[in-house]
C-alpha cells in the first residue's frame, strides 16, 4: 500500500506550493488506493501558532482533502526522538558543539576553502576535536550547544547507500540515486532544548507512521541524502521520494509564507475556486475515488 503524507509546519499559512505539495501527495495516494496523512511539524516552538494549524485543516479541506485521524504531531513525540538520539549517541555518532552562529561563520572565514554543501560552506568541525573532559566541562557551565552528526564516522558505518528518486530533482536526477554521506558536512541533529532536527523528527516519523512515498519540493532533494543516512543508521525502512517542481513568484523566487497575496487563505478571501487553484497548478480536477472517501 502507498503511504504519503503532508507534513507543514504551522508557522503562517500555506500558499500555492503548498497546495502543489499536498494535491501531490494526496493525487499518487488516492490513484493507488493508498493513504494519504497529515502531520503537523511543530518543534519550532516560537512560531508554532494554533490558529495556523487551524488554518492548514481549512485550507486543505477547502482543497477538497481530507486524510486519515489522529493528525501526528511532533510536538507529542519527545520521547521518540530523544530515544533515537541515545541510539546515535550510544554509536558515539554524535558530538556536542559549543559554537555560535557568528562563530561557525567565522571559523569558516579563517578556513578560507570550507566545503560547499546545499545550503552554502560546511561547517569545519571545531568541536570534534573536543576531549571528552572538556565538553563535560562546558556542559555543567550549561554553554548552550548543538549535537551534531559525525559524518565521516556516519559513512564508515553505513557504506554505500541510495534512494530511489521516482519524481525529478533539480537537475533531472530520476532512479537510483547514490547517497554521499558527506553532502552537509557535521549537520546539526539536535540543540540542547530541543532533542531533534527536521531531519532527525522527519526520518523517525515517517517509519512510525509507515509512510512508503516521500513526496515534496525539489527544493528538498538534497535532504534526502542526509536523511537516508539517518534511517540507515537507525535501522529504519527508507521509503521511496518524488520530487516535484518548486512555485515560484514573477521574479522567480520560491513562494513565501512572508507572501500574503499567495496564501490559500487570501485567494479563497478573493472567491477563488479550488478548481482554479489545481488549474492554475497545472493539475487535472481530482476525482472522488472510494480511496478518497475512506481518507
Amino acid at each position: 500500500m502507498i503511504v504519503t503524507r503532508f507534513a507543514p509546519s504551522p508557522t503562517g499559512y500555506l500558499h500555492l506550493g503548498h497546495a502543489l505539495a499536498a494535491l501531490t501527495a494526496f493525487e499518487l495516494a488516492a490513484k493507488a488506493d493508498g493513504r494519504f496523512l497529515l502531520r503537523i511539524e511543530d518543534i519550532d516552538r516560537a512560531r508554532s501558532k494554533s490558529q495556523f494549524e487551524a488554518a492548514i485543516r481549512e485550507d486543505l479541506a477547502w482543497l477538497g482533502l481530507s486524510w486519515v485521524e489522529p493528525v501526528m504531531r511532533q510536538s507529542d513525540r519527545l520521547p521518540a526522538y530523544r530515544a533515537a538520539l541515545k541510539e546515535l549517541d550510544d554509536m558515539r555518532l554524535l558530538y556536542p558543539c559549543f559554537c555560535t552562529r557568528r562563530e561557525v561563520a567565522a571559523e569558516i572565514a579563517r578556513a578560507g576553502t570550507a566545503p560547499q554543501g546545499p545550503e552554502g560552506p560546511l561547517y569545519v568541525g571545531t568541536c570534534r576535536a573536543l576531549s571528552d573532559e572538556e565538553r563535560r566541562r562546558r556542559i555543567a557551565e550549561e554553554i548552550p550547544y548543538a549535537l551534531r552528526l559525525d559524518s565521516h564516522a556516519a559513512q564508515t558505518r553505513v557504506g554505500e547507500l541510495s534512494f530511489h528518486e521516482s519524481g525529478l530533482g533539480p537537475r533531472g536526477e530520476r532512479g537510483r540515486i547514490a547517497v554521499n554521506p558527506l553532502l552537509f558536512g557535521d549537520v546539526v541533529i539536535a540543540r540542547k532544548e530541543m532533542p531533534t532536527s527536521y531531519h532527525l523528527a522527519v526520518a523517525v516519523d515517517d517509519a512510525c507512521q509507515g509512510v512508503t512515498l516521500v513526496t515534496r519540493g525539489n527544493d528538498l532533494f538534497a535532504a534526502a541524502h542526509v536523511q537516508r543516512v539517518i534511517q540507515a543508521l537507525l535501522g529504519l525502512p527508507a521509503p521511496d521520494y518524488a520530487h516535484h517542481r518548486l512555485v515560484c513568484d514573477e521574479r522567480g523566487r520560491k513562494l513565501s509564507k512572508r507572501d500574503r497575496s499567495a496564501s490559500l487563505r487570501s485567494l479563497r478571501e478573493q472567491g477563488v475556486a479550488p478548481e482554479t487553484i489545481r488549474s492554475q497548478l497545472g493539475l487535472e480536477r481530482i476525482s472522488e475515488t472510494p480511496a478518497m472517501r475512506r481518507f
